[in-house]
C-alpha cells in the first residue's frame, strides 16, 4: 500500500455553510483541492500547515460550493457494497474479493483473486482502490511498452490519472496519462485506448493518418472504440 498518513476529517466556515473535507497527507508537493460524490477532498505535503490549507479552500470558496451544489443535485449513481465473495471485475475477470480486518490495511491480487485488510482508518473501497491502481500501472505499463515498441518509439512516461471523464491523453511532450479506471474494463478495449495514446505521438490530431496509425497497432479499433463507449458509463462504484 502507499505510504500516506490516515485520512483526517476537518470542517470549515465558507460563508453561511460549514463544509466538512478530508484531509489526506502524503509525500505530494502541493495541496489540491477535489470534489466528487463524497464531499470536498483535500490532498497535502506532510508539513503543509492546516491554516496554508485552510486560506488555499477559502480562495476558491466558490468554485468549492459550486462543485458541492453540482453534486448534491445530481443523481447517485448506484453503489455496491463489497463483501466476502464478491467478485470485481478486473480487466475482464471477474476476480473473487477476500476481506479481512486488521490494524493495518493492505491488499494483494495473487493467484486471480482478490486479498485485503482494512483497517480503523483505511475502509474496504479505499483498500481495493490502492490495490487497483498498482495493478491498472503494472498492467497498462506493459501495455505501452508492448506497443510503443511496435511502433518503433520508445517507451513513454505513464501517469495514472483519476478522471471522472476522460480515458486517456498524449501531450506536447510525449507524456501519456491513462484512467487507473480502465480495470474494471475488458482487456481488449485498455489495449484500445493505450493503442490510441500511442499513436498521438506520430499523428498529434484526429485525422485519418492518426486512425491508420491506430489501426495499424489495434486492429479492432472501431469495436473496442463502441465498447468503450458503452461499458464506460457503467463501471461499479464501490461502498
Amino acid at each position: 500500500m502507499p505510504s500516506r498518513l490516515p485520512e483526517a476529517q476537518h470542517q470549515i466556515q465558507l460563508g453561511p455553510r460549514t463544509i466538512t473535507y478530508s484531509l489526506r497527507r502524503s509525500s505530494r508537493r502541493s495541496i489540491g483541492l477535489a470534489i466528487d460524490q463524497r464531499g470536498l477532498r483535500v490532498g497535502a505535503p506532510v508539513r503543509a500547515r492546516l491554516s496554508d490549507i485552510e486560506t488555499l479552500i477559502r480562495q476558491h470558496a466558490d468554485w468549492v460550493l459550486d462543485k458541492l451544489t453540482h453534486w448534491a443535485n445530481r443523481p447517485q449513481p448506484a453503489t455496491t457494497p463489497l463483501h466476502n465473495g464478491a467478485l470485481i471485475p478486473v480487466f475482464g475477470l471477474p476476480t473473487p474479493l477476500h476481506l479481512t480486518q486488521g490494524k493495518r490495511a493492505s491488499g494483494r491480487l495473487e493467484g486471480g483473486q482478490l486479498h485485503l485488510t482494512t483497517s480503523p482508518t483505511v475502509d474496504a473501497p479505499q483498500a481495493l482502490e490502492s490495490v487497483l491502481k498498482a495493478h491498472a500501472r503494472q498492467v497498462l505499463h506493459g501495455l505501452l511498452a508492448e506497443h510503443a515498441a511496435r511502433l518503433g518509439v520508445p517507451t513513454p512516461p505513464l501517469r495514472l490519472s483519476s478522471a471522472r471523464t476522460r480515458w486517456g491523453s498524449c501531450n506536447s511532450r510525449g507524456h501519456i496519462a491513462l484512467n487507473w479506471r480502465l480495470v474494471f474494463l475488458p482487456l481488449p478495449t485498455a489495449v484500445y485506448v493505450v493503442c490510441h495514446e500511442l499513436a498521438h505521438l506520430k499523428e498529434m490530431n484526429h485525422s485519418p493518418r492518426f486512425w491508420s496509425v491506430v489501426a495499424a497497432l489495434c486492429p479492432d479499433w472501431q469495436a473496442q472504440r463502441l465498447a468503450l463507449r458503452q461499458l464506460g458509463g457503467q463501471l461499479p462504484i464501490y461502498a
